[in-house]
């Protein structure tokens, strides 16, 4: 089938930046992003592209490039449905805060939600494209809801899962390391695998079963958490050896077996990708009796809440046991730099655990907003929106964050922390003045030449 007009429902960090590629390397295709989120769809059509509601280095320009040409947003969700003949399903699929699988299966109400509207609406033959992130054989509960219509409509179910990191979504879409679909009609696999092939060259376009696509999205982030639990774990040890963490992961990542990327130690990783995905598998594993591979995965978010908890634990003991009353400026609220994105921040678990220590919290990230760091904290239920309200403030000056504070956490690597003046910013803190760097950003003999207390990950 030639695609002539794609729709793709959900208009997030996946939908939002993988339809506008798709759009710029595919000029005769219309491509139309919906959602029912009414606001969200006003800020994607917003004439000020730097109000986007998400934030990626290149995305601005290229919707700019596109937005009203090919490539368009709306909440006619029924309309663009009809019209298309190619729908990526690319909504939320959080872990279940309910009944069976709570705290660790996936939630597939939208999904399947996207899945009836579809049966209910569709009028001609469709090819289906689950991008959400999902659990192995999703597929075929979306092809036995499809499949069920009564109608004479066909629908062919297609696996494409992303494998963006964030902060670097637009290059990972331009020049992929692969781009894997899995699917039973090869007719439909090749229609999506021509809309790739605009840009991307035949063999980095992997073909699978359904099955071993969906898993294999899960299996990844599953592989690179641990990386990031494993340094991580050794992190700890080098704390107490006097070992240095960065000189022993270059010295491991330079082992051609091992190689460097994801072993920088850190206050432990967070985004809406790793935690929910090795939660899925442990689910899988327990629901098909593999106790031990479970138990296996489960470790690796054991050791990232641990990381998190052996952070705040170690700035409350350094600050004399106690940050009652006292004002700790946190840099960075986003869970990794250049994005707006803060699920799983690490961030939100640190504060939470010095609020209860009854601690002051200032935050300043350049691209989150107030309103987002009070919604983080209240989604925990830990106190009251009211008492969220009085404990945290954020600033939009990093100096004024950190002015009368007793110590400053770096909790995400935006590169400009770097460049900031730091004798300034001792000058105007509590004295002592105590540095926690999560992220490992700032080189500790100039901090402590300043006069800082300066403490890092694995150091």
């Amino acid at each position: 089938m030639k695609i002539t007009k794609i729709c793709c429902i959900g208009a997030g960090y996946v939908g939002g930046p993988t339809m506008a590629i798709i759009a710029k390397k595919n000029p005769n295709i219309k491509v139309t992003i919906v959602d029912i989120n009414a606001e969200r769809i006003a800020a994607w059509n917003n004439e000020d592209v730097s109000q986007l509601p998400i934030y990626e280095p290149g995305l601005a320009e290229i919707v700019e490039e596109t937005r009203g040409k090919n490539l368009f947003f709306t909440t006619e969700i029924d309309e663009a449905i009809k019209e298309s003949e190619m729908i990526f399903i690319s909504v939320n699929t959080p872990t279940k805060t309910y009944g069976i699988g709570k705290g660790m299966a996936a939630d597939l109400k939208y999904v399947e939600l996207c899945a009836r509207n579809i049966a209910e609406v569709a009028t001609t033959d469709k090819i289906i494209v689950e991008k959400s992130t999902l659990p192995v054989r999703t597929a075929q509960a979306i092809k036995s809801i499809l499949h069920n219509t009564g109608s004479d409509v066909k629908f062919e179910i297609l696996s494409n899962p992303e494998f963006l990191a964030e902060g670097t979504a637009i290059q990972d879409l331009l020049n992929p390391d692969r781009v894997l679909i899995g699917g039973e009609s090869e007719d439909a696999i090749e229609s999506l695998a021509n809309v790739y092939g605009s840009w991307v060259p035949q063999e980095r376009i992997l073909r699978t079963n359904v099955w071993s696509s969906e898993l294999s999205k899960l299996t990844a982030n599953a592989f690179l958490a641990q990386r990031i639990s494993s340094i991580n774990a050794i992190s700890e040890l080098c704390e107490h050896t006097e070992a240095n963490v960065n000189e022993v992961a270059k010295a491991i990542g330079m082992d051609s077996r091992i190689g460097s990327k994801f072993l920088n130690a850190s206050i432990g990783f967070g985004g809406s990708c790793f935690q929910k995905d090795i939660l899925n598998l442990v689910y899988i594993a327990r629901s098909y009796g593999l106790t031990a591979v479970a138990d296996y995965w489960e470790q690796v978010i054991i050791l990232n809440d641990h990381q998190k908890r052996r952070f705040s634990n170690n700035l409350i003991s350094t600050l004399y046991n106690t940050v009652s009353g006292k004002k700790i400026a946190m840099l960075g609220w986003a869970f990794k730099k250049d994005t707006n994105d803060t699920r799983e921040s690490a961030a939100i678990y640190v504060a939470d655990h010095l609020l209860n220590e009854q601690a002051n919290i200032a935050v300043y990230d350049p691209k989150v907003t107030s309103k987002k760091v009070q919604a983080d904290l209240n989604y925990l239920n830990t106190r009251s929106e009211e008492e969220n309200n009085d404990l945290v403030k954020s600033y939009e000056d990093p100096y004024e964050t950190s002015k009368d504070a007793h110590a400053i956490a770096i909790m995400t690597e935006w590169d400009e922390f770097k460049t900031y003046d730091w004798t300034k910013i001792f000058n105007q803190m509590k004295k002592p003045a105590f540095i926690f760097d999560g992220r490992n950003i700032l080189d500790k003999e100039e901090m402590e030449a300043i006069g800082f207390e300066y403490s890092s990950i694995g150091k």
